[in-house]
């Protein structure tokens, strides 16, 4: 066995996209998520818990508003016919012979089968594979905020932090020590409201540590740590761009499934209609290969399953037989063993990379084989005697390596949005205005804040792709908050019909408390 370790850290997310209206687009977001990713992620790691010759170890994050949509029973009454749409449909097509075709629909009727045994209990699955020390569970912010464009109000980044660890405890029994920062990004400091949140680890971008201070004498290759006893992992770039990158790395093979190419826009809207579908968008019925990168999505080659199988299998080999190089080298000029340190978005594997799933399977297979050890974040911490003190370097894993995807000016009118409801909120509940009648209006004030603070709604309007939906949410949750608030400031009576119908909608962290924005004398 090779003297080093890898740890694949898996960040696993989706913004509240809870949504009343079936079939609407923000339920499609989620239940895609569900076929293509996280059913199948599931059930990759727990094949591989009861095989003797596997070695499967992963560190996954689950986000506070991705969990409330795994645990929400609306969502999970409507995602058994949402799946047989689809099958009904690849039923009707004129491919319905072909591989890729069949390939889906078994794909398809395979993740039903596995939501129906466990009745939608993803969260417990989780839980048990906890438990067998399989994974190990990382929250993140209570809404995925940009922690470093909150940093005015500091109690308001202690909300996001302090909710999340709450709703974490509530479904998982015990409060969680590890945390994925949402886009990686650090600020000086933060590590203070961290320790005060019980969170004990996170990740950063490699120019996190890299530009620590002190630098840190094994660069990314072991965890720092602060005085307040807040440990940093280091991205090493080696280990994930292979996978990372669509271009250039394996997602990229000609065999692969095409991600762009989707029913959903070769159908007809007349089509579309008679399935409950409004508008032209994506289904998550894929039938083509990447075939090559300047082929146009008209002119793509149909799927073959068998090849992408072969492929995958061959890339896997592939990047631990790289990774037991690296490791080799490192060995010679390190006096602890090296760890590398892979951090991704969990949905590249199953719904940006169709083959992603099946990747990790071969990874568990073959890592023993090629001599590389898996590990989790925990268990390395546990194995470092001994880690040196430093302050991680302000960072974010976006475009850049620090904070400008998130403050553009697509965006950056946000910031002063949320500094400014922010206040108010620290204002009230800090000022004693809280009387018993206005408890159940300031707790849903929270959520609405939290909502509004979403770095997702900031991400797409920078990206410009669904933007008028994220300028929808943002105006949304914002004008909720302050009809709650104004309704405490100015002594207003709110009825309970109001109030009952913002907390259906936004119906999120039930153990949320108006003290984590309660300023510190």
């Amino acid at each position: 066995m090779t003297k080093g370790n890898l740890a694949i850290v898996l960040h696993a997310h989706l913004p509240y996209v809870r949504s009343e209206e079936p079939g609407s687009l923000e339920e499609d977001w989620f239940f895609q998520a569900l076929v293509e990713c996280y059913l199948p992620l599931l059930e990759t790691l727990e094949e591989a818990s009861t095989a003797k010759d596997q070695t499967p170890k992963i560190t996954i994050g689950l986000s506070p508003t991705l969990l409330s949509l795994l645990e929400d029973q609306v969502l999970k009454n409507r995602f058994e016919e949402w799946v047989s749409i689809r099958l009904e449909l690849l039923n009707k097509l004129e491919t319905n012979c072909t591989a890729a075709a069949l390939d889906l629909k078994g794909h398809l009727k395979r993740q039903l089968k596995s939501w129906k045994s466990c009745k939608g209990d993803l969260i417990g699955r989780f839980k048990k594979l906890q438990t067998l020390e399989i994974i190990d569970i990382l929250t993140c912010a209570a809404t995925h905020g940009y922690l470093p464009l909150l940093r005015e109000n500091p109690e308001a980044v202690r909300a996001q932090l302090k909710t999340a660890v709450r709703e974490h405890q509530r479904l998982f029994t015990n409060a969680p020590l590890g945390i994925w920062l949402p886009e990686c990004a650090y600020y000086e400091g933060l590590d203070d409201l961290m320790s005060e949140s019980g969170l004990r680890y996170a990740v950063l971008d490699g120019h996190g540590l890299l530009n620590a201070d002190p630098r840190p004498r094994y660069g990314l290759y072991a965890p720092i740590c602060t005085r307040r006893g807040v440990a940093f992992f280091g991205r090493d770039s080696e280990s994930t761009l292979p996978v990372w990158s669509a271009r250039d790395g394996y997602p990229g093979n000609p065999n692969y499934r095409e991600f762009h190419r989707d029913l959903g826009w070769d159908l007809s809207i007349e089509n579309l209609k008679k399935i409950g579908i409004k508008e032209k968008r994506p289904l998550g019925i894929k039938l083509f290969k990447i075939s090559s990168q300047n082929t146009s999505l008209e002119d793509k080659q149909e799927y073959d399953p068998q090849a992408a199988k072969e492929s995958v299998e061959k890339d896997a080999e592939s990047y631990l037989k790289d990774r037991k190089k690296q490791l080799i080298k490192l060995e010679k000029s390190m006096k602890i063993e090296p760890l590398l340190i892979a951090p991704f978005d969990a949905e590249l594997f199953g719904h940006w990379w169709f083959e992603g799933p099946k990747f990790l399977s071969h990874l568990f297979i073959k890592a023993k084989r090629e001599g590389v050890k898996l590990i989790t974040l925990k268990d390395a911490l546990q194995l470092t005697p001994q880690i040196q003190l430093c302050n991680p370097s302000p960072s974010s894993w976006g475009q850049g390596g620090f904070h400008n995807y998130w403050l553009d000016k697509s965006n950056a009118w946000i910031v002063h949005e949320w500094s400014k409801a922010g206040r108010e909120m620290v204002s009230i509940c800090s000022g004693g205005l809280i009387e018993e009648s206005n408890i159940k209006i300031i707790k849903q004030a929270g959520r609405e804040l939290l909502l509004s603070q979403s770095s997702d709604w900031s991400f797409i309007l920078k990206a410009e792709t669904t933007t008028e939906l994220a300028r929808e949410r943002i105006n949304l949750h914002l004008k909720r908050f302050w009809i709650l608030i104004n309704a405490i400031k100015d002594n207003k009576n709110i009825t309970e019909k109001i109030i009952d119908e913002i907390e259906k909608e936004d119906c999120i962290f039930p153990l949320i408390s108006p003290i984590d924005w309660k300023k510190k004398i």
